[in-house]
């Protein structure tokens, strides 16, 4: 969300600094007790967005920006790409599409790929399954027949590199 000019210029200069690119002002010296109970306290900029706007500082950690592959993910891109080259996939991309389950709900496949029979499938990358991606795949595969969904796990050092799971 974008603020006008006039609206950002009336923000207090803690909240703007950053944005800005200049350092949060210093603080006034502390005021005797008898004055801090005259005066409201002052609000807190933990309400306000991130200057470059979005959940940046309230990402987990690890979590990459959209668009960007994480090594996993990197790893099997590159294997659905030497799969492209020896002919039995003929087409994929990285995080498509965004397919509405419930109101606010949604899930992000993290490729589409088609195969040389021409179908398509939406492959999910995990290095490890929490709960709730096991039960948006499961029911994004039921909502979309027309997809055949698959989970790829990276491989251990007694297993193939990558271990395939088909959902229905």
């Amino acid at each position: 969300m974008r603020i006008s000019e006039e609206r950002f210029n009336q923000l207090p200069p803690a909240m703007t600094a950053r944005a800005r690119g200049a350092a949060a002002p210093k603080k006034p010296a502390a005021k005797s007790k008898q004055s801090d109970q005259d005066e409201p306290p002052p609000l807190l900029a933990l309400t306000a967005k991130p200057a470059g706007g979005g959940k940046a500082p309230m990402q987990a950690l690890g979590r990459l920006a959209k668009g960007e592959m994480n090594k996993t993910e990197q790893a099997y891109a590159d294997h659905l790409e030497l799969l492209r080259r020896a002919g039995e996939v003929l087409w994929f991309k990285f995080e498509p599409m965004r397919l509405q389950l419930a109101g606010k709900t949604t899930y992000s496949p993290d490729f589409l790929v088609q195969v040389k029979s021409g179908h398509l499938e939406l492959h999910e990358v995990k290095g490890f399954w929490e709960d709730d991606a096991r039960v948006k795949i499961k029911v994004a595969a039921e909502m979309f027949p027309i997809f055949k969904f698959i989970a790829i796990k990276k491989g251990g050092k007694d297993e193939a590199p990558w271990v395939i799971e088909t959902f229905k």
